[in-house]
């Protein structure tokens, strides 16, 4: 068991029982022409988190630890889209339109892709996902539950959408969950301050939060 130095107080890791997630680092949320941007947001502080979300994937990577990754995903003939979603907001481009890389938000198009720098490696799981949570319309609860996991590590995008809502699944289903600071991103940095403060509130009720630099120094 290794004590990382985090907030509101130290979180036990144990790399046996552990795994990271990241959450939806896909071209249609960072680059221009994608999602993200269709509905007008500024781009910057999420193209920010890549270098640390590599980084902490290669550290998880270096030690042979679990990896998963996930994409906000839809099929192409939408079914799996509530008609809800697709109205919802004022986008330039809606799910599944046609854009500059190809359909939004639908799998196997080049814009559900992964960013080169935070590409899954062989071996390592990745799951499409429908809604905001991973755990919906998914087999992630299936894969971990075999795989022994009992803690998460959390980075990726959005912190207040996304990746909140990951969370707070796996803290109703009794995962111990750590958000890397530096390593996630909201395309309002307000919405990401305020998500960290709710996370790791009342002793934790959701989960700890650490930067990477702190949760390096404590796995070496």
């Amino acid at each position: 068991m290794i004590a990382v130095d985090a907030k509101p107080f130290a979180f036990h890791f144990d790399p046996e029982r552990a795994a990271l997630v990241v959450i939806d680092m896909q071209r249609d949320f960072l680059e221009p022409g994608g999602f993200g941007e269709t509905l007008g947001n500024d781009l910057a502080p999420v193209i920010e988190i890549i270098p640390t979300v590599a980084g902490l994937i290669e550290t998880f990577r270096a030690r042979g630890w679990t990896i998963l990754h996930t994409r906000e995903s839809h099929a192409p003939d939408l079914s799996d889209c509530p008609p809800a979603k697709r109205a919802r907001g004022q986008p330039s481009l809606r799910i599944g339109d046609d854009g500059p890389m190809g359909r939004i938000l639908v799998r196997g198009e080049p814009g559900n892709e992964i960013v080169a720098p935070c590409a899954p490696a062989p071996g390592e799981i990745v799951i499409d996902k429908p809604g905001k949570g991973m755990f919906y319309a998914t087999g992630v609860a299936s894969i971990l539950k075999e795989r022994g996991i009992g803690q998460l590590v959390f980075a990726g995008v959005t912190t207040e959408v996304c990746v909140q809502t990951s969370m707070r699944e796996a803290n109703d289903r009794g995962y111990e969950c750590l958000l890397i600071e530096d390593a996630t991103a909201s395309y309002f940095p307000a919405f990401k301050a305020a998500t960290l403060a709710m996370i790791r509130a009342q002793g934790a009720i959701v989960g700890w939060t650490t930067p990477l630099a702190t949760f390096k120094k404590a796995v070496a």
